[in-house]
C-alpha cells in the first residue's frame, strides 16, 4: 500500500505474478499508481518487497519466473526498452494500455499482454537488476518478472492495424499484411537505420528500403525498420492476423508499425504478390538418410546431436537469396563457402564445418529426432530440436575453401570488407577491421553499450573504447558501440561479411553492424571464449570452489563488495583473506561477499544445482560469479587464515565492579601519586552539581572533588616530565574553553589525602588557536607539540600545530585541512631514528621534528574489507599504541591500531593493523578480530601485551550515534605468529560505548570507566570496574622490589633490589605514563631495558636517548614468571623543555627547574 500526499492510502491491485528477489530493507521508492493522479511515496517494508501499483503476484506459492525467448514471446503485446526500466514504470506502462499481464526482462525491457504462452521457469535465472533501481530484479535473459494487473476491467489495446493492400504515402508501395519474424532469424534481413535517425514512420522505413535498393519494407516494435528482395527464415503472414501488429510508430501514432516478433510488411511495385507471401521453391524426392542426393559429390551421412550453446558445425550460413530451407540449397551454400560437411536443423537453418565439434556424433536413437520438413521442401527432412541431418562432400568436384577434412577443426573462412565498402579509412595505429561477429546468439559477446549516439562512426567507437581501455570495438545497428578485451559466449562470425551493412549513424560512408550483428575492430588478435564456468584453478593462496550456494536475508556471507565492472575470482577471493576472511563467494557478477565458514550453516544456505549461478564474471568473462540470490561458493582449505585462542577460567582474565563513580570521565590519568583523575565535560554535563573534576583513590576506593573552570568536553591530557609529573589538560568544548590550559600537581598518596587541584587562568595561559579534539605529545627535545581539532563543538577545522610553551606562532598542515572532519584525535609518537609519526583518518606520514614537513608518506590504513575508506581516529575511532621496544633498540618501532568504523554507513571495523614506519618500504598487516570494534580502547600491560576492550559493533563516535555493545575483552600478544595472537578473554556486563576508558594501575589491573552515549534506552554509565588480567589469576605470589634513584639519565645504570618469591627468572619492563581519552592514550610507550643480576641486585640500563624514550615518567614493574610487581615511577631523561619553570604566571604553581 502507498501512502499518499494528502495522508490518505493507495491500495495498489497489481500484484507479483512471480517474485523472486530476497526481502529488502527499509529503502524509500516512488510508486506510480496507474489510478488517479497524486504524488505517492512507497517505503518498502523491512521483510517485504514493494509491489508495483495495479499488479500483483501471479505466482501466491513463489513459484519461479518465466521463460521467454525471442522467437516465441510470453507477452506479445505492446513492449518498449528503457536503461532505466524498474517494475514500477513497466506495469504503469501496461496498465494505461489496459493489458492483464506486465513483465520485465533483462534488466531494461517492459512487455504487455492479456495471456501468458510460457511454463515458469527456474527461480535463480530471473537475477538481474532492474536498470532504473538496483533493489529491484527485472527478469534476466530470456526471463520474465510477471505481474498480474487485478483492476475488474481491463481494456484491450485498441490500435488501428494498417489494412493488407491498402495504398500508403509512398508512391508504388503497397500494404501487404502482418508477418512472423523474430530476432534470432529476420524474415527480412537488413535492418536500416531511417533518414537522420528521425522517430520511426511508416514512411521513412518505405523510402529508407526503397533508396537501398529493396523491395520488400517491414516496420516492427515501434522502432524498427527492416529490408530485403526476398522473406528469409519462414518469414510468413502471421496465423492470428493483425492481431499482434498492435504497435504504434514511435513517430506518428497514427500508424502501426508492427510488434513483438511481428513486421507490417509493404510491397514496391511488382514484388507485391498480392498475398504477402513469397512462392514456394519447387519440391524435390525426400532423401533416406545414407542414401545419395541430387547435389553431386554430396552424400547423407545420418542424423547428428547438436546445440545451441555448442555447435558441432560451427558455422551458420545463409542459403542462395535467402530462400526457404531445402537440402540442395544448404548443400550449395556449403559448397560454396568451401566446407566439406553440411547439415540441415530445425526445418530452416543451415551450418556447415570441415570437422565436428563440441562432441557432435550421431544420434543414440537414430533418425528419431531428425523429423521436422524442410521449410522449402515438405517432402525433406531438416534435422529437428538439436538435430542435425548431416551430409558430406566426397566427389571429384573441389569446394572454394581448403578444409581438409580429416577430423581437426579448422578455421572458418575470414571474413573481410573490400576497400571503399563501408570500413574506417583511418584507423588508429595497431587497430583494424576483424569482420562481421553474431551477436547475442548464446549471449552477448561483449560487454557494453559504452555509447548510443547519432553521430557514431566507426572512429568515435574505437575511440570511446581506448579510453576505456579496451582493445576491442564493436558497433551494432547503426548508433550502439561495445568495448571488451575478447569475445563472448562463443562468439561466430557472420556467414558472409556483407550481414553487416548498416550505415552508421554518424557517416553513411562507414559500416556500423546490424541487428544482433558486430561490426568488430581490434587492437590485437581476436580471442573468443565459450561459455563461463566456475573456476577450479590459478585461485589465489588455498582457496577451493565449493559449488554454487543459495543466498537470502540474512545473507550467506554478511561482508559485502561491489565491484562494479571488475569482479573476478581471483580478486574477490584475495580481498576476503586479506581480511582474514575463509570463506567467499561472487553474486550478480559484480558483488563479492566474505565471512567465515560457519557463516552459511547460521541461516540454512545450502549447496544447489550448478546451473544456478550462471551470471560470468564482469572482469574475466571466462568464469562464473553466481546470480540472482546465488554464490559462486569457495572456501579456504590449507592452514588457517586466522587462529584465535580460546583461553579459559583465570587465564581468561576477570571484570570485577568497584563501585560508582561520581562522574562519567572524559579523560583518566593516574598520578605520580598514585591516585586517578576523572575530569568530564563540567558545562554539558549530565551529573547535576559536577564541578568537572574528581580524583580516585584506588587504596580505599573513594573519590576527592576537584575543580575546573572552563568545560575540558573533548579535550588532551599528558603526564609532564617535569620533577613531579604535573599533569597538563589542552583545549576544550567551546569559546574560552577551546584555548584553555590546565595544570595539575599531584600531591597525596593512596590512603593520604590530597590538597591540590587544578589551576587555570585561560586570560594568563592559552593557546593561539582554539581546539576541540586536539592530541598532544612531549617531544624528543621535552616540548609540548598540539595537533589539529576543531574551532569548537562541530566548529570548522583547526588544521594547525603549535607547541607549548608558546615557540613563535602556528603551522598550517594541509593534511589535516583535507581530511577534517576524520582526523581528530590524531595519533602521535616519537620515533627511535627521529621524526615524528602521525595517523589520522586513514593515512599516515612521518614529520621532521624541526620542521614539521612531511618527510615520508606511508600507504593509506586498511579500512573495512567493504570500504578501505575506513577510518581510525575520531569520530571513526580505533585506538594505537606503540608495540614493545627491546635492549639493544636496534628493531624498528612498531605501531598497531584495531577497530575504527567507516564514514557515512558507520560500519564498524573488525581488524587491527600493524606496521613499522621507519622501514624502508613499510606496509599494513592486517589481522582479524573476532568482532567488529569502534570506540575501542587499547590498554598496554606489563608483560608486553595489550588489553583491547570497549565500544560498540556499529556505529561511530558521539551522543547516540552507536548500538550494540561489544562486552568481549581481546588480549594481543605481538610475541605470537601474525594471525595468531588474540585471544578472546572474559566479557563484562556493562555497556562501554561513548567516552568509556581504560588505563593500567600500578598493581597491574586495568581500571575501566564510563559510557556516555546519552541515548534513549541506553544507560548513562557511572560504575566502574577493574579487569584482572590473567597474570594475576595465576595463583603465584607477587614479586617486589626497592629503588632508590628515581630520576634516571638516559643510559645511566640503575641498581634495585628485586624478590623473586617463585624463584624465577626477573624481567623489567617501563610503562609510559598515560592519559586516556577517546581511544588514544597520551603518553603510552613499552620499553623492556637491559638488565643484569647477580643474586637479589638486579643493575638496569636506561634507553639510550630521547628518541627511543621521549623524556618523561614511566612505570617500572619487576616481572617474575609473567607475574608483574607493584611499579614505581621512574623518570627518564630529565625536563630538557624546562617544563617545570613554566608558566611563570602568578596564579600557577611550578615544581621548579631539573
Amino acid at each position: 500500500m502507498c501512502a499518499l500526499a494528502d495522508g490518505s492510502f493507495y491500495n495498489n491491485i497489481w500484484k507479483f505474478r512471480s517474485h523472486l528477489r530476497s526481502p529488502l530493507q527499509s529503502i524509500p521508492q516512488v510508486c506510480q499508481p496507474t489510478g488517479p493522479t497524486k504524488d505517492v511515496t512507497c517505503m518498502c517494508l523491512l521483510s517485504t518487497r514493494t509491489e508495483p501499483p495495479a499488479f500483483r503476484d501471479t505466482n501466491s506459492n513463489n513459484s519461479p519466473s518465466y521463460s521467454d525467448s525471442v522467437a516465441a514471446r510470453v507477452l506479445s503485446g505492446s513492449a518498449y526498452n528503457s536503461d532505466t526500466q524498474t517494475e514500477e514504470a513497466c506495469a504503469s506502462y501496461c496498465g494505461t494500455k489496459g493489458f492483464k499481464y506486465a513483465g520485465v526482462e533483462y534488466g531494461v525491457e517492459c512487455y504487455c499482454g492479456n495471456a501468458l504462452t510460457s511454463a515458469l521457469g527456474a527461480e535463480a535465472d530471473c537475477a538481474m537488476t532492474c536498470g532504473g533501481n538496483a533493489n529491484e530484479l527485472c527478469g534476466g535473459p530470456n526471463r520474465l518478472n510477471v505481474f498480474e494487473n487485478t483492476a475488474t476491467s481491463v481494456t484491450t489495446p485498441t490500435t488501428t492495424p494498417v489494412p493488407a493492400n491498402t495504398a500508403v504515402a509512398v508512391a508504388g508501395w503497397t500494404a501487404g499484411g502482418c508477418y512472423t519474424d523474430t530476432v534470432a532469424a529476420r524474415s527480412l534481413p537488413q535492418g536500416v537505420p531511417v533518414a537522420g535517425n528521425a522517430p520511426m514512420t511508416i514512411e521513412l522505413c518505405l523510402t529508407a528500403c526503397q533508396s537501398a535498393g529493396y523491395t520488400i519494407a517491414g516496420v516492427e516494435y515501434a522502432s524498427q525498420c527492416y529490408c530485403g528482395n526476398a522473406f528469409a527464415n519462414g518469414g510468413a503472414l502471421a496465423p492470428d492476423g493483425n492481431a499482434q501488429c498492435n504497435m504504434p510508430c514511435d513517430g506518428n501514432a497514427a500508424e502501426t508499425c508492427g510488434g513483438p516478433d511481428r513486421l507490417n510488411v509493404f510491397f514496391y511495385g511488382s514484388s507485391n504478390t498480392g498475398t504477402g507471401t513469397t512462392t514456394a521453391p519447387p519440391a524435390t524426392t525426400p532423401l533416406p538418410t545414407s542414401s545419395a542426393v541430387p547435389v553431386t559429390g554430396w552424400t547423407a551421412g545420418g542424423c547428428y546431436t547438436d546445440t545451441v550453446a555448442a555447435r558441432s558445425l560451427p558455422q551458420g550460413v545463409p542459403v542462395a537469396g535467402n530462400a526457404a530451407m531445402t537440402i540442395e540449397l544448404c548443400l550449395a551454400a556449403c559448397q560454396a563457402a568451401g566446407y566439406k560437411i553440411a547439415g540441415v536443423e530445425y526445418a530452416s537453418q543451415c551450418y556447415c564445418g570441415n570437422a565436428f565439434a563440441n562432441g557432435g556424433a550421431l544420434a543414440p536413437d537414430g533418425n528419431a529426432q531428425c523429423n521436422m520438413p524442410c521449410d522449402g521442401n515438405k517432402a525433406e527432412t531438416c534435422g529437428g530440436p538439436d538435430r542435425l541431418n548431416v551430409f558430406f562432400y566426397s566427389g571429384s568436384g573441389s569446394t572454394s575453401g581448403t578444409g581438409t577434412g580429416t577430423g581437426t577443426t579448422t578455421a572458418p573462412p575470414t571474413n573481410t570488407q573490400a576497400a571503399g565498402s563501408g570500413t574506417a579509412t583511418k584507423l588508429p595505429t595497431g587497430w583494424s577491421y576483424k569482420g562481421c561477429w553474431v551477436d547475442n546468439n548464446q549471449g552477448r559477446i561483449m560487454n557494453g553499450p559504452q555509447a548510443d549516439l547519432t553521430t557514431m562512426t566507426i572512429e568515435s567507437c574505437i575511440a570511446t573504447c581506448v579510453a576505456a581501455g579496451y582493445a576491442i570495438a564493436g558497433l551494432q545497428y547503426s548508433s550502439q558501440c561495445f568495448c571488451d578485451n575478447l569475445l563472448k559466449n562463443s562468439a561466430t562470425l557472420a556467414a558472409v561479411d556483407t550481414m553487416c551493412s548498416t550505415p552508421c549513424a554518424g557517416s553513411s560512408a562507414e559500416i556500423c553492424g546490424g541487428g544482433n550483428l558486430d561490426s568488430v575492430y581490434a587492437a590485437r588478435d581476436i580471442e573468443v571464449i565459450g561459455p563461463a564456468a566456475p573456476q577450479k584453478t590459478g585461485l589465489p593462496g588455498l582457496w577451493q570452489y565449493k559449488g554454487c550456494l543459495m543466498d537470502q536475508d540474512p545473507k550467506s556471507l554478511p561482508e559485502k563488495i561491489v565491484y562494479t565492472g571488475t569482479n573476478t575470482g581471483n580478486k574477490c577471493l584475495k580481498a576476503c583473506s586479506d581480511y582474514g576472511y575463509n570463506a567467499a563467494g561472487m553474486e550478480y557478477g559484480e558483488e563479492c561477499y566474505c565471512g567465515d565458514k560457519s557463516d552459511p550453516s547460521k541461516v540454512g544456505a545450502k549447496l544447489v544445482p550448478e546451473a544456478d549461478c550462471s551470471t560470468p564474471c564482469p572482469g574475466d568473462a571466462r568464469y562464473l560469479c553466481g546470480a540472482g540470490n546465488r554464490l559462486s561458493y569457495y572456501e579456504w582449505v590449507g592452514a588457517p587464515i586466522q587462529n584465535y585462542g580460546f583461553p579459559q577460567g583465570a587465564a581468561a582474565g576477570e571484570y570485577v565492579l568497584l563501585g560508582k563513580a561520581p562522574v562519567i570521565a572524559l579523560i583518566t590519568t593516574q598520578g605520580l601519586n598514585g591516585k586517578v583523575t576523572f575530569v568530564e565535560k563540567s558545562g554539558t554535563s549530565t551529573t547535576p552539581g559536577s564541578t568537572g573534576a574528581y580524583e580516585w583513590d584506588p587504596s580505599t576506593n573513594t573519590f576527592r572533588t576537584m575543580h575546573v573552570k572552563t568545560d575540558v568536553f573533548c579535550s588532551a591530557g599528558l603526564v609532564l616530565p617535569d620533577k613531579v609529573g604535573r599533569q597538563i589538560n589542552i583545549g576544550g568544548w567551546s569559546g574560552d574553553s577551546t584555548y584553555g590550559i590546565r595544570l595539575y600537581w599531584p600531591d597525596g598518596s593512596p590512603g593520604n589525602p590530597s590538597v591540590n587541584d587544578w589551576q587555570e587562568n585561560y586570560q594568563e595561559l592559552a593557546l593561539q588557536n582554539g581546539r576541540w579534539y586536539p592530541s598532544a605529545m612531549v617531544m624528543a627535545n621535552g616540548s609540548i607539540l598540539v595537533v589539529g581539532g576543531e574551532n569548537g563543538s562541530n566548529g570548522p577545522p583547526v588544521p594547525t600545530l603549535e607547541l607549548l610553551p608558546r615557540a613563535g606562532g602556528t603551522l598550517y598542515m594541509e593534511w589535516l585541512q583535507r581530511t577534517d572532519p576524520y582526523n581528530l584525535y590524531p595519533f602521535l609518537a616519537v620515533l627511535p631514528s627521529g621524526g615524528i609519526f602521525v595517523a589520522y583518518y586513514n593515512e599516515a606520514i612521518i614529520l621532521d621534528e624541526n620542521t614539521f614537513a612531511t618527510q615520508k608518506k606511508l600507504p593509506n590504513i586498511p579500512g573495512a574489507v567493504n570500504n578501505p575508506l575506513g577510518g581510525r581516529t575520531y569520530p571513526l575511532e580505533g585506538t594505537m599504541v606503540l608495540l614493545p621496544q627491546h635492549a639493544p633498540y636496534t628493531d624498528p618501532l612498531g605501531v598497531l591500531i584495531c577497530g575504527g568504523s567507516t564514514p557515512y554507513g558507520g560500519y564498524a571495523i573488525d581488524n587491527c593493523v600493524s606496521t613499522v614506519p621507519e622501514a624502508a618500504n613499510p606496509t599494513w598487516t592486517i589481522e582479524k578480530m573476532p568482532s567488529k570494534r569502534v570506540m575501542s580502547c587499547i590498554c598496554a600491560l606489563p608483560d608486553g601485551t595489550y588489553l583491547i576492550l570497549n565500544g560498540a559493533h556499529v556505529g561511530v563516535a558521539g551522543f547516540g550515534l552507536a548500538s550494540d555493545p561489544n562486552h568481549n575483552a581481546l588480549l594481543y600478544d605481538p610475541t605470537k605468529p601474525i594471525n595468531s595472537r588474540i585471544s578472546i578473554m572474559a566479557n563484562t556486563t556493562i555497556d562501554r560505548f561513548y567516552h568509556s576508558e581504560a588505563i593500567l594501575l600500578q598493581d597491574g589491573r586495568v581500571l575501566v570507566t564510563g559510557s556516555d552515549p546519552e541515548t534513549d534506552g541506553l544507560q548513562q554509565e557511572y560504575r566502574i570496574e577493574a579487569f584482572i588480567p590473567p597474570y594475576l589469576k595465576t595463583g603465584r605470589p607477587v614479586p617486589s622490589y626497592t629503588i632508590t634513584d628515581k630520576d634516571w639519565k638516559y643510559g645511566d645504570t640503575v641498581t634495585v633490589t628485586v624478590t623473586l618469591p617463585s624463584g624465577g627468572v626477573p624481567k623489567f619492563s617501563l610503562m609510559g605514563a598515560e592519559s586516556s581519552t577517546h581511544g588514544n592514550s597520551m603518553g603510552q610507550r613499552t620499553i623492556f631495558p637491559a638488565f643484569t643480576c647477580t643474586g637479589n641486585s638486579c643493575t638496569i640500563t636506561a634507553p639510550p636517548n630521547a628518541h627511543v624514550a621521549p623524556p618523561g615518567w614511566h612505570q617500572l614493574f619487576l616481572l617474575e614468571g609473567g607475574v608483574p610487581s607493584k611499579s614505581q615511577y621512574v623518570r627518564i631523561g630529565g625536563d630538557p623543555g624546562n617544563l617545570g619553570a613554566w608558566p611563570k604566571l602568578s596564579d600557577f604553581n611550578v615544581p621548579g627547574s631539573g
